[in-house]
Formats: C-alpha cells, structure tokens, sequence
C-alpha cells in the first residue's frame, strides 16, 4: 500500500467527534466571527488588514473563537489538540508535494522548458481561428506554469494587443484566455488549488486530476466549440504577427524541442502510478541537467557559479530578462519560497478545522447540512453553492476550497462517496468562478490586468460558468459519480 493509500485510509477511519453540549447555533459561531473579519478584511479601505497574511491570521483568530465555544461546552484542550495534531499529519504529504511544485517552477523555467511551451504554443496562433486559439494557448501555458494568474498578466496581455488589432471585442478575447487559462490552472500538477482540493478532500493529486477530467473536458471541449463559432461569425483584420515575442525568446533561450522530453517524462511515470514525490523530484533533477547542457548562458546570468543558480531557481526568485517586456512577467519564478503562502494558508487552515473538529462543531454542522441535502444530488448541490458563496463573501478561492472541504468531508463520506468527488466539486465550483467575481480576488486581478471588466468578459468566461453547471449535470444524472471502496 502506497503512502498516499494509507493516509487516505487513516483519514476514511477517522470520525469527526460529537459534542450532545453544543447546539447549531453554537457551532456556528465560529463561522460567522470567520466570515465577519474576512468580509472586513476585503472591504476595509486603508488597506488589508493584517497584511499579506492576513486570511492566515483570520483562520488562527477563527480557531481560537472556536476553541472557547469548546470549552463552554465541556470540551477539554487534550481533545482539540489532538484533532489539530490530526489534521496537521493529515497534510504533510501534500506540503511536500507543493515544495517540490515550487523547486519544479523555478527549473523548468531555467532550463528552457517553460519557455520552449510559450515558444511553440504562440506559433499556432492564426487569425481565423483566433478565439480557440486563444484558449489552447493559455491552457498550455497554464497547465506548464501551474498559475492562470501568470498566464493573464503575460500571454494574456499578448493576446488582448493581438485581438484588438484585428478588430476582436476584448470581452471575447479575456473570456477565452480566462477559460483556456484556469482550465490549464484546473488540471496542473503544479497549481497550488490542484493541490489543494484533493488534500481537503483526502484523497491524492494524480486521482484528482484523473477524475476532475470527467467534467472538466467536456467544459472545454463545449468552450472551445462556441469560441470557433464566434470566430467564425465576426471579421478580423489585420495580422497576428508573433514575430517579436519569438525572436526575443530565441535570443534568450535554446529553444529546442528535446526540452519536451523532462515534462513527457513526469507525464509518463504518472501514467506508472509513480508516487508523486518520485515523479515531481524526478522533473526536477531532469530540468537541472537540461539547464546545465541547453541554458548555460541562462544559468551565468543568474549567479556565477551555474550550481549556484540552479539553488537558487529550486529555493527563491528567478527572473530571465529579455528584450520584451511582455515576456519579462512571465519568465520569473519563487521556487519554494513562492508556495510558503499556500503552505501557511493549509496550515492555518488545518488548525481551525481541527478545532472545528475537535469541539464537535463539524458534526452538528453537517448533521444539519444533510438534514437539508438529503440526496446526493442535494449534497453536490450544498457544496456547489458553499464555495459559491464563499467566494462571493470571502472573496477567496483558497478559502472558498479549504472551508466547504473540511466542513462536507465527512458528508461525503457518510454518503459512501469516494473523497475525489469532493475534490472535484470544490474545484468545478470553487476555484473556476473566482475570476467571475469583481471584488474577488481573482476578479479584481483579471479585470485589472487584462483591462477589461468583468461585466464584459463574465458571458465570455465560458468556462467558468459552465464547470459548477457540468459538474451537478454529472450529479443530478448520476454520472461517473464514484463510491467508496470498502477497504
């Protein structure tokens, strides 16, 4: 049995514990005092409170209220910290597996690998097909960075300048970079939520992406279906002339299609069912020794010692300067320092779940939650709307997949659902319409960047708003809708 097997069996045993004291109200409580300082947190005006950490803070504040609420009602503090110890263990796995996603980022961007997808993917750009175009641009450049947001502010861009010379609405044009953009975000290994829902849900990566496919495939495909008819319904004018972008990455680059062979292999030892930790570091330890043979004038700029450079792509920030200002946003890199927000984000969020667990708060809250969604269909429904909600009051799509995770984990359970619908309901509804938001956070981002509001792109966002619809189609019909496994 694999670690990733025995973690989610030691996670299937486990029950959230009941508390006859505590009543629904009382188990609310901590939700609404959450909730309250995270709606302060995005609409106060001198800035955010806190700082950069500050939905860290809020879930530390959060465990706390919850806490006290435990011990008004007999719970003692060994039984929550124990349920906090719990939920930590829980997500070490998936931690480790976001450190190397980060160690990952910063060497295929040094090694050329990144770059060699932005290179190519450009080159299938063509006026008549624009819009489609589009979105297998972004996804592809989404899927190798792991970030729609990177992709929007680089590619994105491009793709705005390009459309508008040729006479494209830009709400069309954001709509399909935004839906090619977080479908790449969706199904890559290295986008922090990708990694995220499954450690929420309990279940792994690679089964995640496995299954979120079910639905997420057939969204794009029907995306892509209606972008090519638009494209064919209005005239372009002009040409998209990618020249520039391809001359300065050939200048900064050894663009070369053997670059493809380090991404082709973590592919196939996936297909293997290599455990993650294996695959990822192997991608890693590939792209350090591509970069030494194909970018060794990348790697001088860096450091002076190539070594040197290769640690520091793995540890922290990476930026290749080129010629293109456009191209500058996007080959830059954190490496592992650049998931620390994530990781504290999970950490943070373990605590006040187990609390939340501990005091007996989950229980009554789900108790009550399939009192209401008493079918499965209902239980999808619940969830869909939850990270709705939380995304249209907490304006997060981090917290709009940490919350309803842990707080529908045991309903989906106690359903007999395997955890990776779960995983992939939160992501289906949680991360995909964030950006269809104004004052989300990924709303705010997109308009911003993009340069258009989201009131002109939302229509156009075909994906987005068509995930958490495919995903309660495959719900209500009973499709593809996996159980559990007795063990």
């Amino acid at each position: 049995m694999s670690n990733f097997e025995k973690q989610n069996q030691q996670r299937q045993e486990e029950n959230i514990i009941e508390n006859s004291q505590l009543n629904i109200w009382e188990a609310l409580i901590p939700v609404v005092f959450l909730m309250s300082l995270l709606a302060y947190n995005i609409f106060k005006k001198d800035g955010v409170w806190l700082g950069d950490y500050s939905n860290q803070y809020i879930l530390l504040i959060g465990g706390a209220i919850a806490a006290i609420v435990g011990l008004f009602n007999k719970t003692s503090f060994a039984t929550i910290f124990a349920e906090i110890w719990e939920n930590l263990k829980s997500v070490l796995l998936p931690i480790c597996i976001l450190i190397l996603v980060g160690a990952l980022a910063g060497t295929w961007l040094v090694s050329g690998i990144i770059p060699a997808m932005v290179y190519y993917g450009l080159q299938v750009l063509s006026p008549a097909i624009f819009l489609p175009a589009s979105v297998v641009i972004a996804a592809i450049i989404s899927i190798a960075t792991g970030s729609s947001w990177t992709t929007s502010a680089t590619v994105g861009i491009a793709l705005i300048g390009i459309g508008k010379a040729l006479g494209i609405p830009t709400g069309m044009i954001a709509g399909a970079v935004i839906s090619g953009a977080y479908f790449g975000d969706k199904m890559s290994p290295l986008s922090d939520t990708t990694n995220l829902a499954p450690a929420m849900a309990g279940t792994d990566l690679f089964t995640h992406i496995k299954y979120m496919s079910l639905t997420t495939v057939p969204t794009i495909v029907i995306a892509l279906i209606v972008f090519t008819i638009l494209s064919f319904s209005i005239d372009t004018s002009g040409s998209a002339d990618i020249s520039g972008l391809l001359t300065s990455m050939d200048a900064s680059f050894n663009i070369t299609p053997l670059l493809f062979l380090v991404p082709v292999g973590v592919v196939v030892m996936i297909v293997l069912k290599t455990k993650p930790l294996i695959a990822l570091g192997v991608g890693v330890m590939l792209a350090a020794v591509f970069a030494f043979i194909f970018q060794p004038e990348v790697l001088s700029l860096i450091e002076s010692s190539n070594g040197k450079a290769i640690g520091t792509a793995i540890l922290t920030d990476v930026a290749i300067v080129t010629d293109n200002p456009t191209l500058n946003d996007l080959f830059t890199s954190s490496g592992i320092m650049g998931m620390l927000w994530t990781i504290l984000l999970i950490i943070c969020a373990m605590i006040f779940g187990g609390v939340m667990d501990g005091i007996g708060a989950l229980s009554r809250i789900t108790t009550a939650l399939l009192s209401v969604a008493k079918s499965t269909f209902g239980l999808f429904s619940s969830t869909v709307l939850s990270c709705l909600g939380l995304n249209i009051v907490a304006s997060d799509q981090y917290l709009a997949i940490v919350i309803p995770g842990k707080m529908f984990k045991q309903a989906f359970e106690d359903k007999g659902l395997a955890p990776e619908n779960l995983s992939r309901t939160l992501e289906d509804s949680g991360t995909v319409t964030s950006v269809l938001i104004p004052w989300n956070t990924c709303g705010a981002y997109q308009s911003e960047v993009l340069s258009v509001g989201v009131g002109e792109y939302f229509v156009y966002a075909i994906f987005n708003w068509l995930s958490p619809i495919m995903t309660l189609i495959f719900a209500g019909f009973g499709i593809k809708i996996r159980q559990l496994v007795a063990k």
